[in-house]
This record gives C-alpha cells, structure tokens and sequence, in this order.
C-alpha cells in the first residue's frame, strides 16, 4: 500500500529583495494578501491535502513568522470578553498545536533543493509534499489536494505544471514531455532555466510539489546548477533513471499567482478582493472608476 503523504516543507527562508523596504523588518510570507498572510494561504491548502506535519526552513530575521502561528492568549481573551466570535474563530485558524510544527535553519542560501535538503531529518522514509507560498493559487479544489489524489493513482514524484509563453520560459524549470495523458504528463526530462529557445516545451514547473524520499539521496550528491544554486529539479531528474519512480506533470486547475513579484502580488489581491463577497462591490466600482478616468484623459 503506497504511503500517505502527510509532510510537508515550506521553504521561507529567502530574504524578500523583491519587497524591500516592507521586508527589513517583516518576512515576506507574512505580508497580507487582503487579509491573511502569504503563508497561511499555504497552510489552508496543506490542510485541505491531509497534511498533519509542517516544517518550516527558515533563516535569521524570520522570527515574527513563528510568532504568527503561536497562541495569543490575551488577544484571544479580548475578543471573547467582547463577544467576537467570529473573529476568534478567524484567530483560532492560525494556531498550529504543538507538534505539528517545526523550524530548520538554512543558514547558506543554496537555493531550493539545499532548502529541503536542511528538512531530510524530519522528513525520514516517506513521501513529501513541498510548497512555495510565493505561488499562490486560486482553486475550487486546492492545487495539492488535486495532486495528492492523483499521486495515489502513480506514485513516484510530481510537479505541478502550467502552459507559461514561449519567451519567459527561461524563467522555470521546463518538463520535457514523454507522454501526454491530459492532466497528467510523464517526463522525459527536465530543464532549469533553459536559454531563450530551447526549451523543450513550455510547461513549466511551478511551486507544487509531491517528492519521494530518494530526493535526499540525490541531493547529497549534487554539486551547483543554475545560478549557482542546487537545484531540486536537478535532484527530481534523477528520479528519471532507470532504477528510479519515474516523474509526472500534473496541470492543475485554476489561476497562480506569483506573489513573489510586485505585480503579482497586486494581481492576486484585486483577484482575491473580487472574489470575496463583502469587497467586491466597492471594489468593482473602484476599479470602473479608474478605467473611465483613464479613458477620458486619452
């Protein structure tokens, strides 16, 4: 019987140049998307997966994202003294019990695959789930939960994908397509970053991913890639070998956001306000208003 995939790693440990100044003194992950940090977008689909256990690897300077996941005793008892409800339950949502939470230090930025490298104790003999938050995604059904159910069906390791245009492909890691089933593709290959033209398709992949253990093992041998960095999808192509699982592409359905840039993280917040009933309308208005503003002055 395969085994349920209840870990999963939460990369957070980059230093968010992207954002500066907001980031000197707050993390990324906890900047707010309307009103819920990054990461608790993360979270809430980790736990629409089934995932019990959540490790974090983080670096110096990250200490207000542990806080964000701790109890808040006397807040909680402030809003129930006013009869908030509602808003408590909001609160009650952030919790993490103990236990169900852990924290690693990457102390040297070496990119993704060193990240999740830093977890392999944690982690032991089992599959695993990995999740950027800077990939945020809108979904009837939640990215991983779409994922987990069909890694039940295949085994081996997957990665979520999506058609990105032929000249930004030198943004991602690439799949070279094997067989093409729909939702799902079996690799050939893959290619991190690969120049303007020759990649070999333009299904990228994006920050969904279900790992078996052997990861580690080839993480251990892996010296720098792209970048400078060691790469996890270097360490996922080794799964490509004869003697290993196999990988998978699955298309999942609905809209990602990257978060990790200006614009899209201002796309994902009129996205997100507009599907949130009590904001729509004021913001739907807003928004007309700057579109016939704009053009009356042209």
């Amino acid at each position: 019987m395969r085994k349920k995939v209840t870990k999963a790693i939460f990369p957070v440990a980059g230093m968010g140049t992207r954002f500066l100044p907001a980031t000197k003194s707050v993390p990324k992950e906890i900047m707010t998307l309307v009103d819920r940090p990054l990461v608790q977008y993360a979270i809430d689909e980790a736990r629409a997966a089934g995932i019990k256990e959540f490790i974090f690897v983080t670096s110096r300077g990250k200490g207000a994202l542990e806080d964000y996941f701790d109890h808040a005793p006397q807040l909680e008892q402030e809003l129930r003294k006013k009869g908030k409800d509602q808003l408590l339950e909001v609160l009650k949502s952030t919790n993490m019990d103990s236990g169900e939470i852990a924290y690693i230090r990457q102390h040297k930025a070496l990119g993704l695959g060193h990240a999740v490298w830093c977890a392999r104790r944690l982690v032991h003999n089992e599959p695993f789930a990995v999740i950027l938050p800077d990939d945020v995604i809108a979904a009837e059904k939640p990215c991983l939960q779409q994922m987990v159910e069909a890694y039940e069906e295949t085994g081996g390791s997957m990665v979520a994908a999506m058609e990105v245009p032929e000249e930004k492909t030198s943004a991602y890691g690439i799949l070279d397509v094997k067989e093409d089933m729909g939702s799902m593709v079996s690799v050939n290959s893959m290619v991190e970053k690969p120049e303007a033209g020759k990649a070999p398709s333009n299904l990228a992949v994006i920050g969904r991913y279900i790992l078996s253990p052997n990861i580690f093992k080839h993480l251990n041998k892996l010296k720098s890639g792209a970048g400078g960095e060691i790469q996890l999808t270097d360490a996922i192509a080794q799964e490509l070998e004869p003697e290993g699982d196999g990988v998978y592409g699955y298309r999942f359905r609905g809209q990602r956001f990257d978060c990790g840039s200006k614009a899209g993280f201002l796309q994902a917040t009129v996205a997100f306000g507009l599907a949130r009933e009590e904001l729509r309308d004021d913001l739907e208005a807003y928004l007309h208003e700057i579109m016939a503003a704009k053009k009356a002055a042209e």
